[in-house]
């Protein structure tokens, strides 16, 4: 409650808190036990909060899931508390995911500006710096965010919505992810120009099923002798044909 009251100014947050369909979506989300395969997700986010503190650095759900993500190439990031959770994360070759990368999140001036240095089992900023993180920050509840590569972290509330703007623009196409999508369409319009051809074949009509799908990288077809004459039994005659062929 005492985060709704400090956020009682914030058009976004509270826009977000007074919808019953995101609420609903929040209040509904999946265990990170549940989790157990990570490749369909493009950037893992761990929101803030003073309970993260316990909840988040010795889950081991959460270390592995930040793990997989960033060994991936995927974006690992958090805003305020939630870096707390990369604390303990070990990669595949024994390092610190943090170390020697810019981070940011809650600092030791923040903690005491609101008497919980003595409350959290340990600050952000010390235990980030213990971990071998270079760790940066703002003025007191000033907007900081940092960026190393696909690990982006923000420093407290007010750095939320920089954060998720940041991790946006890191999730937007580029010019690489452009041209093989281009590729992939001219792809298809060739095999599609085929299909186009083969249909309007002087020599032969062909009735396509509409659930032909490629599957197992064929179609099924039915051929009918173009002059209309009926074949005695053998009006129509199925027939197997390779989408390669058409």
């Amino acid at each position: 409650q005492g985060s709704v009251e400090a956020s009682a100014n914030d058009a976004s947050s509270m826009s977000f808190y007074n919808s019953s369909k995101k609420m609903s979506l929040l209040n509904n989300t999946i265990c990170v036990k549940n989790i157990p395969d990570t490749s369909m997700f493009d950037a893992v986010f761990f929101a803030g909060g003073f309970g993260t503190m316990w909840d988040f650095p010795d889950n081991e759900d959460i270390q592995r899931i930040a793990k997989d993500m960033w060994e991936a190439d995927k974006i690992v990031s958090g805003v305020c508390h939630g870096p707390c959770a990369l604390v303990n994360v070990v990669l595949s070759d024994g390092t610190s995911l943090v170390a020697g990368k810019e981070v940011s999140a809650f600092t030791n001036a923040e903690e005491d500006a609101v008497s919980r240095r003595a409350v959290v089992p340990w600050t952000c900023e010390d235990k980030l710096m213990e971990k071998g993180a270079v760790y940066v920050q703002g003025d007191v509840f000033g907007v900081k965010v940092a960026e190393a590569g696909k690990l982006i972290t923000g420093q407290n509330p007010p750095s939320a919505k920089p954060t998720a703007v940041a991790i946006c623009q890191k999730l937007a196409p580029t010019a690489d992810d452009i041209d093989a999508l281009r590729a992939k369409i001219a792809e298809l319009e060739k095999v599609s120009s085929r299909l186009r051809a083969s249909i309007d074949s002087p020599s032969k009509r062909q009735l396509l099923c509409a659930s032909w799908g490629m599957f197992l990288g064929r179609c099924y077809c039915f051929q009918k002798d173009v002059s209309g004459v009926e074949q005695p039994g053998n009006r129509f005659v199925p027939k197997w044909t390779h989408y390669s062929e058409l």
